[in-house]
């Protein structure tokens, strides 16, 4: 099992900033990618970002690309997701997720809000 805590959301107004931490924890050497997803109101769920546990490989939405960075610290089994120039339109809550390739499972974590004011 592994367990995700997010933390770092918040209002903010547009072109401002923001950092989402994800805290890994449980069986973490299992861990693979993890990606971030958000979703907002009335939306289904869209990836954002992912980054490979071993290798450090990325990959971005195109709405995000050139804004957000994301980014992990194996030491602390923590990914970060560096969101600049933020808009109206990337409000949503924003969650973690984890993929175990060794038992085909994913995680997810609570989700933490960002919101963007015009």
């Amino acid at each position: 099992q592994v367990q995700l805590v997010e933390s770092g959301g918040g209002l903010v107004q547009a072109g401002g900033s923001l950092r989402l931490s994800c805290a890994a924890s449980g069986r973490t050497f299992s861990i693979n990618a993890m990606n971030w997803f958000r979703q907002a109101p009335g939306k289904e769920r869209e990836f954002v970002s992912g980054i490979m546990w071993s290798g450090g490989s990325t990959a971005y939405a195109d709405s995000v690309k050139g804004r957000f960075t994301i980014s992990r610290d194996n030491t602390k089994n923590t990914v970060y997701l560096q969101m600049n120039s933020l808009k109206p339109e990337d409000t949503a809550v924003y969650y973690c997720h984890a993929r175990v390739e060794s038992n085909r499972s994913t995680y997810w974590g609570q989700g933490t809000q960002v919101t963007v004011s015009s």
